[in-house]
């Protein structure tokens, strides 16, 4: 038999306090997509391989589709949505736009949390810094390199080239 029971989850999303009713086992990325509209983050692996799913929670990225919704109440959480600056894009959404870091998109939404957390963080990384960084979003489509050339343009727009 088929629980129905639920609960209310409020999450701090993009700086903005929302609630959702939720299964209490529903996973993080479950209450962002299905819960409060917020497909930014995408479903790939369920069981956080792929890195799609990647959000950044309280500064740290996080896989969204291994982690549990309730746990997360209280902590701020940014999605791909919360990125961008005045309706503007992000200078490292606008460097995977000019350098064709993009290639089907799929992968691009985590890969992006990913690399503005290590930005925020670190605003002069290092090639090797941004690879580690990057280590647990996989990308079917290119070789990796546009995306690195991609967080290296992000920085050095952003001021922190070396």
């Amino acid at each position: 038999m088929e629980s129905t029971t639920t609960a209310v989850c409020r999450l701090r999303v993009n700086g903005d306090l929302r609630e959702c009713a939720i299964a209490p086992n529903s996973t993080l990325l479950e209450a962002l997509r299905y819960g409060l509209g917020l497909t930014g983050s995408k479903q790939g692996c369920d069981k956080g391989d792929c890195g799609a799913c990647t959000v950044v929670v309280d500064g740290e990225p996080v896989l969204s589709c291994i982690s549990l919704a309730l746990a997360f109440e209280g902590r701020e959480i940014t999605t791909i949505e919360g990125v961008s600056e005045g309706g503007k894009p992000h200078p490292l959404q606008d460097a995977f736009d000019l350098t064709g870091a993009a290639q089907c998109g799929f992968c691009t939404p985590g890969i992006l949390m990913s690399a503005w957390a290590l930005l925020r963080k670190n605003p002069s990384p290092s090639r090797d810094e941004i690879a580690q960084a990057l280590s647990g979003n996989l990308c079917r489509c290119t070789g990796y390199t546009k995306i690195f050339e991609a967080v290296e343009r992000a920085a050095e727009s952003l001021g922190g080239a070396r």
